[in-house]
């Protein structure tokens, strides 16, 4: 997808910086006309604050959106590895070389068995993954 920038119709103006979209319909909306939910989502990290992990603020138009939007993730399990994975990349972003699973465990916040669980999950992902698109080298096998 490309960026094409602001759209010549922007409703903001030069206040085109200060905009949410709706994140059931895409609305783009003023600051004073958002309205918000925090919700449990096991795939949400926060890039510094491990505190903030699994939780998901959604962003809406309406009521009614909002609503919508807060049901689908009340249904959507909570999958405990899938936030773990999540924890064990974070904790990893910075480093090249091998860890040891129990240094992994101390840098995310987790238990030994909650970090191999966590890259259990994720090599499970991306053995699925190269699995239904291939290994990225172009030939799709």
């Amino acid at each position: 997808m490309e960026d094409f920038g602001i759209p010549e119709d922007e409703p903001f103006g030069d206040e085109a910086d200060v905009f949410d979209l709706c994140d059931h319909c895409g609305r783009v909306l003023a600051d004073e006309d958002v309205l918000g939910a925090l919700v449990p989502d096991s795939s949400a990290f926060h890039a510094t604050d491990p505190g903030l992990d699994g939780k998901r603020v959604l962003t809406a138009c309406s009521v009614d959106h909002l609503a919508v939007l807060v049901e689908e993730y009340r249904q959507r399990p909570f999958v405990d590895e899938e936030q773990w994975a999540g924890k064990v990349c974070r904790a990893l972003t910075d480093s090249d070389e091998p860890v040891p699973l129990s240094v992994v465990a101390e840098l995310s916040g987790l238990s030994v068995r909650q970090a191999e669980q966590g890259v259990e999950w994720h090599n499970a992902r991306a053995q699925e993954w190269r699995a239904r698109y291939g290994d990225g080298d172009g030939d799709g096998e």
